[in-house]
């Protein structure tokens, strides 16, 4: 009898993080097709591979077809998020934690998950749920340190979570989607497109460092450096710097994420902006002005 070996670990490459299948010799392995009499026996095992007819020629029926389907995907997505229990949060840290030290670990993930499950976007809302944490924690600190009252830091923070982080998500991704799609397409009408989820999730990884810099470790010295000494040349250049890292590293992990698809092209066009932001670095640095302060003025204006 043919021996299938099934290993499933939502991790990366080197630590077991996606699908592998092990037949314990080549002539079991030629054993076990012959046994198999259609492709539709061999899904039920697996799992992992769509369902066929023995003359489909490899088609997907019409079940399998379904589940292919963008609105099904963004169903499942929708649905996963009010089961907890089945949320990997130990892998969705870990994507966090390589944000910051090797980005491309966390892309080379989303290679294997469009292996193993014909997608590049994320199918678990784990890093979702993780981040919306971290907004919380990190509004309520800004809340915190800009003085401001339980009603005020609640303002802010459905400020920050509904406008910052989702409704310019929306925007951007969107904006993204349909840049990529457009222009940037090996061959348009026989590739591939860019999946809008994938778009989203490319924000997501994008902003979650932009959030740690700008609204988690700022605060350290937001009070003590920054705004004291806003018109000191010290206070703008700390500010200013922060941002420029924060931007900066939006724009790199976006580019990674653009990169990472293989029927795109000349996504380096993406790290453009890179040269407008400098600019305004500079500028600021030789005007006075100080970014860090005029967040905080608007935060305290929106909640009033």
């Amino acid at each position: 009898m043919s021996t299938l070996y099934y290993i499933s670990h939502d991790a990366p490459l080197d630590t077991g993080s996606f699908y592998v299948f092990i037949f314990a010799t080549v002539q079991e392995a030629n054993s076990y097709r012959k046994r198999a009499k259609s492709w539709s026996f061999f899904s039920k095992k697996s799992r992992m591979l769509p369902t066929t007819s023995p003359h489909s020629n490899g088609a997907l029926d019409s079940r399998d077809t379904a589940r292919h389907t963008a609105g099904f995907k963004r169903y499942k997505y929708l649905r996963r998020l009010l089961h907890f229990k089945q949320m990997d949060f130990q892998f969705a840290i870990w994507q966090m934690l390589y944000l910051f030290t090797s980005p491309q670990r966390v892309y080379r993930n989303f290679h294997y998950r469009k292996q193993t499950k014909d997608q590049w976007a994320r199918d678990d809302p784990a890093f979702l749920v993780l981040l919306g944490i971290w907004l919380c924690v990190s509004t309520i600190g800004f809340g915190l340190v800009l003085d401001m009252g339980v009603v005020e830091t609640l303002k802010l923070l459905l400020w920050v979570v509904l406008v910052d982080c989702i409704g310019v998500g929306l925007f951007i991704s969107t904006l993204m989607w349909f840049i990529t799609n457009k222009y940037l397409l090996k061959q348009p009408g026989r590739n591939p497109d860019v999946e809008w989820g994938y778009a989203f999730d490319v924000h997501l990884n994008a902003f979650f460092p932009l959030l740690i810099i700008l609204h988690f470790l700022q605060l350290f010295f937001i009070n003590h450096l920054v705004v004291i000494n806003s018109d000191w040349f010290i206070g703008y250049f700390v500010g200013n710097t922060t941002w420029l890292i924060a931007i900066g590293y939006y724009l790199y992990i976006s580019f990674l994420g653009y990169n990472a698809l293989p029927f795109l092209k000349n996504t380096v066009a993406l790290l453009y902006p890179f040269a407008l932001l400098v600019i305004v670095y500079t500028l600021s640095l030789s005007l006075g002005w100080n970014f860090t302060q005029g967040l905080c003025w608007f935060y305290k204006y929106r909640v009033q």
